[in-house]
């Protein structure tokens, strides 16, 4: 297994099949991590579980390769099942508490937030339950119409403070936004379109890392 470090966060490729379009998911992965993309979760509500299970096992395979953690997300079965790094949950998937329980120490295990209650939940947790957050969303996004409503930069700075765990920003992130998000205590950022629908996923992750410096 892969391990997060302090690199890791930095930008946070989440597929989106349809963005992908012909070119596909896995062929969009691999310039996006040539690009510097730091970290991957596969997630695609409609895949049959055994579509799920063919391409993160390709995911895997490209991720491990790059010394880039794979994450899936919502999918503890499928984690497991493929050799996976991690697993992603939502507010309404498994419990993080409970998937720590079936993976032990095996899987890094991340969980979405969008407010200060949901992470003072999170501190009430055994130490280790979860080894980073992902929070948003910052703006509003079509990837994820029925999301919680919108932070904004200074809502993400607002609920950060003073969390321990690490933390990726996400939601209509553009290359504009990395520098103040990172400024806000984000580790890094997390990104759907700007790179899925990117007519040259290499080029969009490198700006996105560039644009840690604006």
């Amino acid at each position: 297994m892969i391990r997060l470090d302090a690199e890791s966060l930095r930008l946070y490729l989440v597929t989106d099949r349809a963005l992908c379009g012909e070119r596909g998911v896995a062929e969009t992965v691999r310039p996006a991590l040539a690009g510097g993309v730091t970290i991957v979760q596969l997630r695609d509500h409609e895949a049959t579980t055994r579509e799920l299970l063919d391409i993160a096992r390709e995911l895997r395979d490209i991720t491990t390769a790059a010394g880039v953690p794979f994450v899936v997300d919502d999918r503890l079965d499928v984690a497991l099942a493929v050799g996976a790094d991690g697993v992603h949950l939502g507010q309404s998937d498994l419990h993080p508490v409970d998937a720590r329980r079936v993976a032990g120490t095996q899987l890094i295990i991340g969980h979405s937030v969008s407010c200060i209650d949901e992470i003072e939940a999170v501190a009430e947790w055994p130490d280790g339950t979860v080894d980073y957050l992902g929070i948003g969303p910052v703006f509003a996004t079509p990837t994820k119409p029925k999301a919680a409503a919108p932070l904004g930069i200074d809502g993400v700075r607002e609920v950060l403070d003073g969390c321990e765990l690490p933390a990726v920003a996400i939601g209509g992130i553009k290359d504009i936004h990395v520098a103040p998000l990172r400024a806000a205590g984000a580790a890094g950022v997390a990104v759907v379109s700007a790179v899925c629908a990117a007519p040259d996923p290499a080029a969009a992750a490198r700006a996105l890392l560039a644009a840690e410096e604006l």
